[in-house]
């Protein structure tokens, strides 16, 4: 369905996408995972044309630079909802128009998700709070014909009973059209979800079927760098049995029943992880 080739993209010299490769089946729901800065958004802006790059992205064949046909099939929640100032009832009407947004399906999602659309139509989009906004943004999205769902940490500003909701949902979708989601809140997504990517320095370090991954005795070898020493995850890692070297570099085992378990753990410590490997499937331990 999607086919990233050769992918680069480099901001000021700096880059930020190396080489990637990637292919994407119809059938494929995706956690994408990886440190800030491992290059998640950047791949996600050039997915949806909003970045010119070198190396080549397909859409079914479709190449990408045909933008309106491409994002004709693809709905996308960003991590920052846009300051836009039109009211709630004009996005959805242009969502309508533009995006093949059905507004039946919009109000019976929004319900779900606790927000009753007519109670905002009339506000600018920017006032309303940060729940409220994810909520709008998630009702379009999902409320759209779409082969291909793009979420870029979707449940962050969402309550819990919302988060509970919009997951029964991508289930419910998950047959119909394939998803590319980057969330530090893994154990939400894992029930949904059949391969993860890791990301690192715009490259792809993991790529795994997860129905591969669960056999048991597996285990991943797991190589961690930090940016400084951090007192509270060298502890987190000694209790998962990990050898520490100078207090920044780590090493050691992961069951591969517990990697959504492990990662969901280790990104909440995105802002000091320079490095995160999680290479090849071990045989079980003796």
């Amino acid at each position: 369905m999607i086919n990233i080739r050769n992918l680069v993209k480099a901001f000021g010299g700096r880059t930020v996408i190396d080489d990637l490769n990637l292919s994407i089946a119809k059938t494929d729901r995706i956690a994408l995972v990886g440190a800030n800065g491992a290059g998640k958004t950047t791949l996600f802006r050039c997915l949806l044309g909003h970045y010119g790059y070198a190396g080549d992205i397909t859409f079914s064949d479709v190449p990408q630079h045909r933008q309106r046909e491409v994002l004709s099939r693809i709905a996308f929640v960003p991590q920052l909802p846009p300051p836009l100032r039109m009211p709630v009832g004009e996005l959805l009407r242009f969502s309508e128009a533009t995006a093949g947004g059905q507004r039946s399906v919009m109000e019976k999602t929004a319900m779900r998700l606790g927000i009753d659309l007519e109670s905002i139509l009339s506000q600018p989009f920017y006032r309303l709070s940060g729940g409220q906004k994810q909520k709008v943004l998630v009702t379009i999205a999902l409320s759209r014909n779409a082969q291909f769902m793009i979420f870029d940490e979707p449940s962050a500003n969402l309550d819990p009973v919302a988060r509970s909701a919009f997951i029964d949902m991508l289930g419910e979708r998950s047959r119909d059209c394939a998803m590319l989601i980057a969330s530090h809140r893994l154990e939400e997504v894992a029930p949904l979800v059949n391969r993860v990517i890791e990301l690192d320095r715009g490259r792809v370090v993991l790529d795994d079927a997860v129905a591969d991954r669960l056999q048991a005795g597996e285990h991943f070898d797991c190589s961690i760098v930090l940016r400084e020493p951090h007192e509270p995850f060298l502890k987190t890692m000694k209790e998962w049995g990990f050898a520490a070297s100078s207090g920044l570099k780590f090493t050691g085992r992961v069951p591969a029943a517990e990697t959504f378990r492990f990662l969901s753990l280790t990104s909440r410590y995105a802002g000091i992880i320079a490095s995160l490997s999680l290479g090849g499937v071990n045989n079980k331990l003796n």
